[in-house]
């Protein structure tokens, strides 16, 4: 497999972002949970429920940014029990980014706007 491929520069992206200690999951997804994922064994986060609850509310989430797109929408958050979930949108899909709850946003927003930009300029 190439490895220069567009789908295999963003895994690539998604590893640097998996390596920040407060980044616990992420992804690069549309509804339905479709998308670029890393392989699961690389998150720090283990709970299936969380992952079960996550998938039902990331469809409503979409619809929400779906509708509010063209009004400047690039980023939603929501708080999931002890985390945090991110959505840095682009285009049809979105960035997202699991975080504990008590994570420096800041901080970790500087990377993920990073991430999302050069994810941007891989897939138009």
């Amino acid at each position: 497999m190439d490895a220069n491929t567009p789908e295999n520069k963003v895994l690539e992206i998604l590893d640097d972002l998996l390596r920040l200690d407060d980044i616990l999951a992420c992804m690069v997804a549309m509804k339905g949970m479709e998308g670029i994922v890393p392989p699961i064994e690389k998150f720090k986060i283990k709970n299936i429920g969380v992952w079960e609850m996550l998938q039902k509310t990331m469809d409503e989430f979409f619809d929400v940014i779906a509708a509010y797109k063209e009004y400047g929408l690039d980023k939603v958050y929501f708080e999931l029990g002890e985390y945090d979930v991110i959505f840095f949108v682009m285009h049809n899909v979105s960035l997202v980014v699991i975080t504990p709850a008590l994570a420096n946003r800041g901080l970790l927003e500087v990377e993920m706007e990073n991430a999302r930009r050069d994810i941007i300029k891989l897939v138009g």
